[in-house]
């Protein structure tokens, strides 16, 4: 995710709880705070009174010690009422990680959309001991260096099931233009893309709260890749066409309640400040591709500061992204390099 200075925003809580400890951000609505192990290090989730029982927005990883903070917050602030519903607003694991463990442990109801929830079970259950054929292929075309390369092809990948807890079968689908009632509020559901396919967004109808995922933050940008699994996938346009689509719901007024870093007010700056940085990205990266360059020769134009180990699989997917864009848009050619690389160059 890239860095963005915040201007014309206002963060009513200019400090995070401490994990697992909840503050009202509006009456009935708890803000808590889960810890991630990596750069982004910490999840933001939402838990709702519904007067009968809880509504948590998203779960954080599937882990020993996010596990454990859970049981505090049921035990402490969320004691003597149970929690009958989570609503996951992406397929990520940082947010659908406990979704199943608190299905199964605790009888909450999953609601989420169709995709979300069926790219998180499908991946769920899709082990993989070494890189598959096909990811190999994708890292090449992609242009990795070689010993990057050579070292991530060893070692066991990256699997959902590890961080994200069984999903027992059932949930309750969401869909763009319908409502749900949470914490007392009724909400109208808009879909956001790009980051991650179908993505809920929650705009209440009774006072200023957005519920808003990663679809929109305060101070990054949300990653934004193509992956091995749908490699001619268009997400920076996807997310785009999400961003103008929302944008003529922004209020200056509304409270942003996003999935990482702090809640804001100021939505409409911050909505015009995320599509003008995409558009940024894109225009330093025409001029970039003069000479034809691969996805991994990119990331200078995009990024703007090193990318070390631990970025560089988020940083060569946005790169893709962004390239694939410019080719789908017909602003540049795609050729393949001898080494299987496809190099793109901006059309004259």
């Amino acid at each position: 995710m890239t860095s963005l200075a915040p201007t014309g925003l206002r963060y009513p809580w200019p400090d995070p709880p401490e994990h697992g400890v909840g503050v009202e951000v509006a009456p009935g609505v708890l803000w808590f705070r889960l810890p991630l192990p990596m750069r982004l290090d910490h999840v933001n989730v939402y838990v709702l009174d519904d007067g009968d029982g809880w509504t948590v927005i998203d779960t954080g990883f599937d882990t020993k010690k996010t596990r454990a903070i859970w049981r505090e917050m049921i035990d402490g602030p969320l004691a003597g009422k149970p929690i009958r519903r989570v609503v996951v607003t992406h397929h990520h694991p940082d947010h659908v990680g406990l979704a199943g463990w608190l299905q199964s442990d605790f009888g909450a109801e999953l609601v989420t959309t169709r995709t979300a929830w069926l790219f998180a079970r499908m991946l769920t259950l899709d082990v993989q001991e070494t890189p598959v054929a096909e990811t190999l292929a994708f890292w090449r075309s992609a242009g990795m260096d070689t010993q990057t390369f050579d070292k991530r092809a060893a070692e066991r990948p990256f699997n959902f099931g590890d961080i994200v807890a069984p999903m027992p079968l059932g949930f309750t689908r969401i869909q763009q233009g319908q409502t749900i009632t949470m914490g007392g509020r009724v909400w109208d559901i808009h879909m956001g893309n790009g980051h991650a396919p179908e993505h809920a967004t929650f705009w209440s109808r009774d006072d200023g709260l957005v519920i808003s995922g990663d679809q929109i933050l305060s101070s990054i940008s949300p990653n934004i890749g193509v992956y091995a699994t749908e490699p001619m996938a268009d997400p920076i346009g996807d997310w785009l066409e999400a961003c103008e689509r929302l944008r003529p719901l922004a209020r200056e007024d509304q409270l942003v309640l996003g999935g990482h870093k702090l809640p804001f007010t100021g939505l409409p700056t911050r909505i015009r400040q995320l599509i003008d940085n995409h558009h940024g990205a894109l225009k330093r990266l025409i001029d970039y591709i003069e000479t034809p360059k691969a996805a991994s020769e990119c990331f200078a134009p995009l990024f703007k500061r090193k990318i070390g180990e631990a970025e560089y699989g988020l940083a060569l997917v946005e790169s893709v992204a962004h390239l694939s864009h410019l080719h789908q848009a017909g602003q540049a050619t795609r050729t393949r390099r001898g080494d299987g690389a496809w190099v793109y160059q901006r059309k004259e």
